[in-house]
């Protein structure tokens, strides 16, 4: 990159950074893993001259940590599809039951946002419809930070919830579900046939919880792809231009995940799915009463301790699953 004029041709300057970028998110951990690991054979050599209780507990954490680093990187071996280093857009609409499911929506969005804040990963709420009462009818997050898209794709699919209802008088068991969609954030190179003229743009008011306006103009953006009917939609920001700038990069992430599965031959495309978040179709159940649990149904991992998972604790779920499918999307 020092090379005298390297950076004459900015696009190829571009794709070279980039290329470097992804070699050092391989070669900088396994070089740091190298040298902490000839340190900690050289402490051993040490302690085996000259025995020393404290340097021994001190090797002895360091070996585990050194375990721990060289699993990381394993997992990593196993992000091996070309959108993997991406960052993801996620998506969580509710399935049938009005406010219970909406209120399973929120709890699982913000078990996503402690997730990502966990990783160090950037979140953005790129759009959010509340409920009239409680919880969420939708929201869309875009999580920024390496392989983000490949951790959660994982994730991908229904997600169940058994608990005595906050919302019922009555105190009854209720059973949940919301829908849980993962799309790789793309680049601009990356080549989308999105025409103009395919695109239908409808504005309306942005609105807050119980239908408050928080907008005395229509800056809310609803874009949908005539030739697939995809339809995404931004509120979030006051500029209608903000809006639709987001809902494009919304839509171009939601038609480049649709190009990829047309690409695989896989019938059931995204929005199919989407029709059908019910019972016998969920990647997990969340159960707080009689017991407590958390299932994973395609891995067969149960956790206990609900409340961690729900406070960000997921990555043994998703590792998991990529140990035991080699990475590949449910």
């Amino acid at each position: 990159m020092a090379a005298p004029g390297f950076w004459d041709d900015a696009e190829r300057a571009r794709t070279s950074v980039e290329k470097v970028r992804e070699l050092k998110r391989w070669t900088d951990p396994f070089e740091a893993l190298s040298r902490r690991t000839q340190d900690a054979q050289e402490l051993a050599s040490l302690i085996e001259l000259e025995p020393d209780e404290e340097l021994e507990t001190g090797l002895v954490e360091e070996t585990h940590k050194l375990r721990q680093g060289v699993e990381k990187l394993e997992l990593q071996g196993m992000l091996q599809g070309k959108d993997d280093p991406r960052d993801a857009l996620l998506t969580i609409h509710p399935g049938a039951g009005g406010t219970e499911s909406q209120d399973w929506a929120e709890m699982l969005m913000r078990m996503y946002s402690r997730w990502a804040e966990r990783r160090g990963y950037k979140l953005q709420v790129l759009d959010l419809l509340t409920g009239e009462e409680a919880g969420i009818k939708s929201v869309a997050m875009e999580i920024r930070g390496d392989y983000a898209y490949g951790y959660l794709k994982a994730e991908k699919g229904v997600h169940r919830l058994v608990r005595i209802s906050p919302f019922d008088a009555q105190s009854r068991r209720h059973t949940s579900f919301a829908s849980v969609f993962v799309y790789p954030v793309v680049d601009d190179d990356v080549e989308i046939d999105l025409r103009e003229e395919d695109v239908e743009m409808e504005t309306f008011r942005a609105s807050g919880a119980g239908g408050q306006h928080v907008n005395k103009t229509d800056s809310a953006v609803r874009l949908r792809h005539t030739p697939t009917g995809t339809t995404v939609s931004c509120q979030q920001e006051r500029s209608q231009h903000k809006n639709r700038a987001t809902a494009l990069k919304m839509l171009k992430a939601a038609l480049y995940q649709r190009a990829i599965e047309e690409r695989e031959k896989k019938r059931a495309v995204v929005e199919a799915t989407k029709t059908d978040i019910s019972w016998g179709n969920q990647i997990r159940s969340y159960v707080f009463q009689p017991y407590t649990m958390v299932n994973d149904h395609r891995t067969e991992l149960k956790v206990t301790d609900v409340q961690s998972v729900m406070d960000g604790a997921i990555s043994q779920f998703i590792e998991t699953f990529l140990k035991r499918f080699g990475g590949r999307a449910a």
